[in-house]
């Protein structure tokens, strides 16, 4: 490029952010914080592989080379804690997808619009409680003498059953759970995604004889598979990661469920507290951040050969 074309270019950029200018100053409190919470802390990851003895010399102490991860999977919790943090995260991103599109399919059908916003209204609610309030309303359901579950065991005649010592049952609680909380959150991406979609696509198919059903299945879900790519490749992101408030206050931190409750992020949140190595947190957050980089990549590449205009990258 001649210098003549790279001073009209470089004024044609100057002359686009004077014009812009006020966006730019808009943009720049985001920027900053994003630059202080997520870019910033990445400098961290040097604590992985050095030896840290006291926290006066974070930068002072020796080397550790692989030993930081060496400690977090020459464990023997170590295939069950990763075991756990996958299978619940499979099950998450399918189930995910799934009820919040039904979910929300199903409210964008109602006719009456009123009716359909309460409905979406009681559906968010239990995204806006904190994990503490869950638990104690799960509590509230499963407590031994006065869980509202066992006393319908007992009217039934059925014995009651100790659910905080009982590991079997955790894992659809803890499914449940979650789901529970979060798909009405879920829904309403999509709902917003249905209400914009072209009627005259959805008046043509009519004129064509086409039913409710085949629009739904021939319009509706094809115009949200972009957004069910977006968020699918964002979980996946997270896959070896998982909410503390899920796996460790709900099941109350109790010792016995900790063979179905235990991830990564709850092993070295233990670890760290016994320890206090702040090495192997730092281990563990690499690890994460790496394999979680690795799907991601994986999977937008599938999801390009898909379609060329998928994917986030």
């Amino acid at each position: 490029m001649s210098n003549k074309a790279k001073t009209k270019q470089n004024s044609t950029v100057l002359e686009e952010f004077k014009k812009n200018i006020a966006l730019f100053i808009m943009l720049l409190p985001g920027l900053i914080v994003m630059l202080f919470n997520n870019y910033l802390p990445m400098f961290g990851l040097v604590f992985a592989f050095r030896k840290m003895d006291t926290y006066t010399k974070l930068f002072g102490s020796g080397w550790n080379g692989f030993k930081n991860f060496e400690y977090l999977f020459g464990t023997s919790k170590a295939w069950e804690v990763t075991r756990n943090t996958i299978g619940y995260n499979v099950i998450f991103i399918i189930i995910g997808i799934t009820l919040p599109i039904l979910l929300a399919i199903g409210l964008n059908e109602l006719r009456q619009k009123r009716g359909a916003k309460i409905y979406q209204s009681i559906f968010f609610l239990p995204y806006f409680l904190s994990w503490v309030v869950i638990q104690y309303l799960v509590f509230g359901l499963l407590s031994g003498k006065l869980g509202v579950v066992n006393q319908l065991l007992t009217s039934m005649g059925l014995d009651r059953v100790n659910w905080y010592e009982s590991p079997q049952y955790w894992p659809y609680i803890l499914v449940i759970v979650n789901t529970w909380k979060w798909t009405g959150y879920d829904s309403i991406m999509y709902l917003a995604t249905i209400v914009g979609i072209n009627k005259e696509l959805y008046e043509a198919a009519a004129v064509d004889g086409a039913s409710r059903f085949q629009q739904i299945w021939h319009i509706t879900i094809p115009s949200l598979i972009p957004l069910m790519i977006t968020l699918v490749l964002i979980r996946l992101g997270r896959m070896f990661y998982t909410d503390m408030g899920l796996f460790y206050t709900v099941p109350k931190n109790t010792g016995a469920l900790q063979n179905v409750t235990n991830t990564i992020d709850t092993y070295v949140f233990r670890a760290f507290r016994q320890t206090g190595d702040l090495g192997l947190a730092s281990a563990a957050g690499f690890y994460q951040a790496v394999l979680g980089l690795v799907i991601v990549l994986s999977f937008n590449a599938l999801a390009r050969k898909y379609d060329k205009n998928a994917g986030i990258i």
